[in-house]
């Protein structure tokens, strides 16, 4: 089995992680692959390596068995986006503040390496979901988490016009629209108000950013649907960004093309932990501080 090793360089400690993370390895006998980024940045080097163990980017995704993101969220969702295109999984170790997505820190690295080394894992597919801008030339924008439209640099609100399946749903001004996967439902979509979605249910989610009414609320989709939404704006461009890391710029008026992707992201599941131990843990959810002492359980 070869390991694709990815990490944030940022993060204070960091190769300092990977660098033991690696001596681990080698004591198991697991093959690695790094990229040339955590070698040497700027003519410094950044770890001891052999260089037969480096490579391009492009090579470590196809080379390796599995990638492991050492980092916060934004670190494994970069690094999701690039799994995808090569179908590998991806398992996160976290360095960041949240880690919401990873599925283990720098306690774990014992336990992770026995779980690769064992196979003891499980493979769990989410949803990906993909844009296509109708009016104007553009790559296809791909997102793991969110596909937002947003006001940009205009102070003022836009006009948002949604339509399923060909059926008008309505049209409401705001500063923007979130479209997102049951894996981003947590993310930016959970601070405005959208619902909190299991990361196995096969839906899509549209959440209004400061919509200018009482009315308009989040709703719910199958992930079947085609969503189109026409963004119109006094300002000069409108704003599309994907996961917070891709961003587009387009002239209103403009209409994008919403649906599920034919491609999934694969995730490590361990038995470190579950989707809803990590909502408690991680966001706080359904604590109730009257039962703090009894593990919040009636």
């Amino acid at each position: 089995m070869n390991i694709g090793i990815v990490a944030n360089i940022t993060k204070e400690s960091v190769m300092e992680v990977v660098a033991t993370f690696i001596k681990k390895l080698k004591q198991n006998k697991i093959d690695y692959l790094l990229t040339h980024s955590l070698q040497e940045s700027d003519g410094k080097v950044l770890i001891e390596i052999e260089d037969d163990f480096v490579v391009d980017d492009t090579e470590l995704y196809e080379q390796s068995d599995l990638i492991i993101s050492f980092g916060g969220d934004g670190t494994m969702l970069a690094t999701a986006f690039n799994a995808q295109k090569f179908d590998k999984p991806v398992l996160g170790i976290n360095l960041g503040k949240l880690g919401f997505l990873v599925e283990a820190d720098i306690s774990n690295l014992d336990f992770v390496i026995d779980t690769i080394k064992n196979k003891k894992y499980s493979i769990e597919e989410r949803m990906i979901i993909e844009g296509d801008c109708t009016d104007y030339k553009c790559e296809k924008m791909i997102a793991i988490n969110d596909l937002v439209i947003d006001k940009g640099g205009w102070p003022k609100m836009i006009e948002l016009t949604v339509w399923v399946d060909g059926e008008y749903v309505t049209t409401f001004t705001a500063d923007g629209l979130i479209a997102a996967t049951p894996t981003g439902s947590t993310g930016y979509s959970i601070s405005v108000g959208g619902p909190i979605v299991n990361p196995q249910a096969d839906v899509i989610t549209l959440s209004p950013i400061s919509p200018h009414s009482l009315t308009i609320r989040p709703i719910v989709l199958p992930s079947r649907s085609e969503i189109v939404i026409k963004a119109d704006s006094l300002h000069k461009d409108i704003k599309v960004n994907c996961d917070g890391q891709r961003s587009y710029s387009f002239p209103p008026p403009m209409e994008i093309k919403v649906r599920k992707s034919e491609r999934s992201l694969k995730l490590i599941h361990t038995s470190i932990t579950t989707y809803f131990e990590t909502l408690r843990k991680k966001l706080l959810w359904g604590i109730d501080t009257r039962y703090s002492n009894k593990g919040n359980k009636k």
